[in-house]
């Protein structure tokens, strides 16, 4: 089976893809790790392993009542913070408590996303969707980056969607403001823009001890596929992957030593793949620039020029 054929995505690719793996058994006592949205699905799972192999384990969400369910059904040791991650004001006060509350940050998994059947504006006047799934990771990756550093080695995993394969990046429509809105397009939209940054994490933070890599998890079942995807969900219900099963690569990244090794690349099933399948997707170095200057504008922030300097 192709690694990257539609098959592989589910549960089967799943199992005939882990036959091999080794059981992720690290210990990670004595290490932060901070991964936002995981108060259910994929984030949940992830949190839930990690703690149980020892981390501290923090965990980003805006319901205080999740927060508190997951605190109270994890094993191990599980710390929450509450922040509506689609509002710039609200990452940068979150990232003022992580600070103030965190000596460390050993690894930072941006997880969280929302895919919106129809287009919504913030208080802050962002599009919801590209605030939530691009301008949000782009602003706490920035803000915790001396952190990161500081506490390295140290890691970075973003959490991205097989969808992106379909799409390729607008720097100049970031906010769908252009044609008619479509949610899973928009949603595809800002994980290849999480792809991309992926790689210009990785040539900033290079030689700083921090590595930076993006995932997708295949088709796995959770809430949020159900409420967005309600008809593919109910068609693909006896393929999808359970959490757990999607959520592997995430935990392996977060916790083994291999994924140490190297920056900057796209992982699914352990296995790094390519960033695309269509040339039709693929941006140009321009559009790379354009994509981190307008995310710059946007949230009013970019990477620290004190570590861009100290790393080469």
């Amino acid at each position: 089976m192709n690694v990257l054929s539609i098959p592989s995505f589910t549960n089967l690719g799943y199992r005939l893809h882990s036959r091999d793996f080794e059981p992720i058994d690290s210990d990670l006592t004595g290490q932060t790790v901070v991964i936002t949205g995981a108060t259910g699905g994929l984030g949940l799972a992830a949190a839930k392993k990690i703690a149980a192999l020892g981390a501290r384990t923090v965990v980003v969400a805006r319901s205080e009542k999740k927060l508190a369910a997951v605190e109270s059904s994890a094993e191990g040791e599980v710390v929450t913070y509450k922040a509506d991650l689609s509002l710039m004001s609200e990452i940068r006060r979150l990232v003022d408590e992580l600070l103030a509350g965190e000596e460390r940050i050993d690894v930072l998994i941006n997880n969280v996303g929302v895919l919106l059947p129809e287009r919504s504006v913030t208080s802050e006047g962002l599009e919801r969707s590209f605030a939530v799934d691009l301008a949000g990771h782009f602003l706490l990756t920035n803000l915790l980056a001396d952190r990161l550093v500081q506490s390295s080695p140290a890691r970075v995993v973003n959490i991205t969607s097989g969808g992106m394969y379909s799409e390729k990046i607008r720097p100049h429509d970031l906010q769908n403001e252009r044609g008619e809105y479509k949610g899973s397009a928009a949603y595809a939209r800002a994980k290849r823009g999480q792809v991309i940054l992926t790689g210009m994490w990785a040539e900033r933070f290079h030689g700083t001890g921090v590595t930076v890599h993006a995932m997708h998890p295949g088709w796995a079942k959770t809430s949020g596929v159900a409420n967005s995807l309600p008809t593919f969900n109910k068609l693909m219900q006896p393929l999808l992957r359970t959490p757990e099963e999607g959520a592997d690569t995430i935990v392996w990244l977060a916790a083994e030593e291999e994924p140490a090794k190297t920056s900057g690349l796209l992982w699914f099933d352990r296995e790094p793949v390519a960033e695309h399948i269509f040339d039709r997707t693929r941006e140009s170095a321009k559009d790379r620039a354009e994509l981190w200057d307008r995310l710059s504008e946007l949230t009013g922030s970019d990477f620290p020029e004190h570590l861009r300097s100290a790393a080469h």
